[in-house]
C-alpha cells in the first residue's frame, strides 16, 4: 500500500485523487490545498487541510501546483527525507528542496474540470534521485493503470515543449477554424471527422508522411485564395507561416 499526501487544488490535483481514491494499493491520508472552498466537495472522501504544519506521514508528497510556485512551495513543506514529487512537466527534479528524496510524477495529457480521465491511457514520465523511489513512483503509476516511462529532466522539457504544439497551438487552431465557420454561418460540427481522422493518423504514420494539403502539393492558386479570403483577418499571418514550414519540410519553396 502507498500513502500519499495531496498538495494543490487544481485539475491535475483533483483527477490524480479520483484515481488515486479508486486505486486497491493507494490510500490518500490528507489533502492539502490554501483555498479550502476548491476541495470543499470531497471532505466526507478524504481529510482535507489548509494548514502545513499540520501534514500527516505519508510515502508520497505530490505537488500539484502551478509551476512557478513549485520551488518556494517545496522549500516550505515541513517535512524532510520523505519522497516529495511535483507534476509539473516544465519544472526540473533539481528545483525541488535538496531536503527531500526528489522525484517526478508528471502525467502527459490536458486535465479539464469536467472531463473523466481515463488514466490507462495516459502515460506518466517519472524520475527520481533514487532507485528505490523510482519504484515507487512506477508502482504508483501501476496502481492507477498507467504505464510509466523513465524521462530525466531534459527530455521531460523537451515533452512539454512538444505537447504545447500538439495540444495548445493545435486547439488555438480549432478557435480560428470555428471563428471562420461562424463568420459564413457554417457548422464547426463539420469538421469533426477530419478532426478525429487527423489524429488517427499519426497513430500509424509519422507526421511527416500523413501531411496532405494545398502547402504540401504547392497549390498556389488554392493559397492565394485562402490569403485573400483571410485578407483583413489577423488569422493571415499563421496561415503563412504554417504555410511556409510544411513548404520547407517537404522541399517546396516559400510562399
Amino acid at each position: 500500500m502507498i500513502s500519499v499526501v495531496i498538495l494543490g487544488g487544481g485539475n491535475v490535483a483533483v483527477h490524480l485523487f479520483k484515481a488515486f481514491n479508486k486505486a486497491e494499493n493507494v490510500v490518500v491520508n490528507q489533502w492539502f490545498n490554501r483555498d479550502l472552498k476548491a476541495i470543499d466537495f470531497y471532505k466526507n472522501m478524504v481529510e482535507v487541510t489548509d494548514d502545513l504544519s499540520s501534514l500527516k506521514d505519508a510515502d508520497v508528497y505530490l505537488i500539484a501546483i502551478s509551476d512557478d510556485a513549485v520551488a518556494k512551495f517545496s522549500s516550505k513543506l515541513p517535512v524532510e527525507n520523505k519522497l516529495v514529487v511535483h507534476t509539473s512537466g516544465s519544472v526540473g527534479l533539481a528545483d525541488l528542496d535538496k531536503k527531500h528524496h526528489r522525484g517526478v510524477f508528471y502525467p502527459l495529457q490536458t486535465f479539464s474540470k469536467d472531463t473523466e480521465i481515463n488514466f490507462s491511457k495516459i502515460p506518466i514520465c517519472i524520475e527520481t534521485t533514487d532507485k528505490n523511489d523510482l519504484k515507487t513512483l512506477q508502482h504508483l503509476a501501476e496502481a492507477i493503470g498507467s504505464k510509466s516511462y523513465r524521462v530525466n529532466s531534459e527530455q521531460r522539457s523537451s515533452l512539454h515543449l512538444a505537447a504545447v504544439f500538439v495540444n495548445n497551438f493545435t486547439n488555438q487552431l480549432y478557435r480560428i477554424a470555428h471563428e471562420i465557420t461562424e463568420s459564413t454561418g457554417t457548422e464547426f460540427d463539420i469538421l469533426k471527422p477530419l478532426i478525429l481522422e487527423t489524429a488517427n493518423k499519426v497513430q500509424n504514420l509519422s507526421p511527416y508522411m500523413a501531411q496532405t494539403g494545398p502547402a504540401k502539393r504547392n497549390d498556389k492558386k488554392t493559397i492565394k485564395k485562402h490569403l485573400k479570403k483571410l485578407e483583413n483577418s489577423p488569422h493571415k499571418d499563421i496561415y503563412k507561416l504554417l504555410t511556409d514550414s510544411i513548404q520547407q519540410t517537404h522541399g517546396r519553396k516559400k510562399l
